[in-house]
């Protein structure tokens, strides 16, 4: 049986980025030709395609995500997917997210503070971290590749 991987969907080429368009890494792709593919998209599955943008921001020792337009909390949306997708999907053994991403960065996404200030330049989006949490390998997109 092939070891399972949760991967990005913008990664495959799905055009989910916040902007309608995609990241796909072909080299990515055939690192990873051995594994089963499980794609995700938080953002996408909770605000759709096109959307605003976030930042992730400190915010009373909470890191949350914040709309970069409008500043609302978009946090929780995405915590409840990451929880009912890793719920659903035990046997997951590997998580690739996109780089920098506030759900799917895995230790390269930005972090600020209520002020806009950065405070950190290598944290974990929010999906990522419910991943950590749960004991899975976690990579960033070009960390895997350089890696293998």
């Amino acid at each position: 049986m092939k070891k399972r991987v949760a991967i990005s969907s913008c990664l495959l080429g799905n055009n989910c980025k916040y902007n309608g368009n995609n990241n796909l890494d072909s080299e990515l792709l055939n690192k990873i030709k051995d594994y089963e593919i499980v794609p995700f998209c938080p953002e996408d599955y909770a605000f759709g395609t096109p959307r605003e943008t976030m930042d992730l921001v400190l915010i009373d020792n909470e890191i949350e995500a914040i709309s970069t337009e409008n500043h609302t909390n978009l946090s929780q949306p995405i915590k409840d997917y990451a929880k009912e997708f890793f719920d659903n999907n035990r046997d997951i053994e590997l998580f690739i997210g996109k780089d920098k991403s506030p759900s799917c960065g895995v230790n390269t996404t930005k972090l600020y503070n209520i002020d806009k200030n950065l405070i950190s330049i290598n944290n974990s989006g929010l999906m990522a971290k419910e991943a950590i949490k749960r004991g899975l390998k976690a990579y960033d997109a070009t960390k895997f590749v350089e890696k293998l």
